[in-house]
């Protein structure tokens, strides 16, 4: 095959947004924190960073010979990695569920936006949030929805024993707390 008809990949097209996919088939749900997190970051780039990078591209073009042109170059690529950023943002607020934890009330099962605290088999207590992919925060202890911890816990009750199936083994949780409250971006 001529290599004409090929496509090399080089870093500079590399997919920017490792963010796993969506399951087929559901909803990209997400905390009202977390959707306003994303807004902003599409508002920034769509209405503040992408204008100004244009008008660099275009006074870099104006100025001749753009082979060799630092700013031209560094200016199309820098555009397309947010253009880029800003397609993959844009269908992620466009199929986004906003779901508010704090407008649950009492529910003593857990679901998305659940604030869970688990005690593992050793005795020590862990508190994680469920909130959509976009939001993860282990540090903070946030989780995705879908991670396999957050299925585990799906649907217990305060007092239930959940098995988690990980690569080190199968660990049993005690489901210690559910609660409800807002969640901060």
């Amino acid at each position: 095959m001529s290599k004409a008809f090929t496509r090399e990949s080089d870093d500079d097209d590399e997919d920017l947004d490792a963010a796993p996919k969506l399951p087929q088939g559901t909803k990209n749900y997400i905390t009202p924190g977390g959707y306003r997190r994303l807004l902003e970051e599409f508002d920034q780039l769509w209405k503040g960073e992408r204008p100004e990078l244009v008008k660099v591209i275009h006074w870099a073009a104006s100025n001749g010979d753009r082979s060799e042109n630092g700013d031209y170059i560094y200016g199309k690529k820098r555009l397309r990695e947010i253009d880029r950023r800003i397609r993959f943002l844009s269908k992620r607020l466009e199929y986004s569920e906003v779901i508010d934890p704090a407008q649950r009330g009492d529910c003593d099962q857990v679901f998305f936006g659940a604030t869970v605290t688990v005690s593992n088999q050793r005795g020590e207590e862990n508190t994680y949030s469920i909130v959509g992919m976009d939001e993860v925060d282990l540090g903070r202890g946030h989780i995705s929805w879908i991670s396999p911890l957050a299925m585990a816990l799906l649907k217990a009750r305060e007092g239930d024993v959940v098995t988690l199936r990980t690569p080190g083994g199968v660990e049993e949780l005690d489901v210690v707390e559910i609660r409800y409250q807002a969640l901060d971006a």
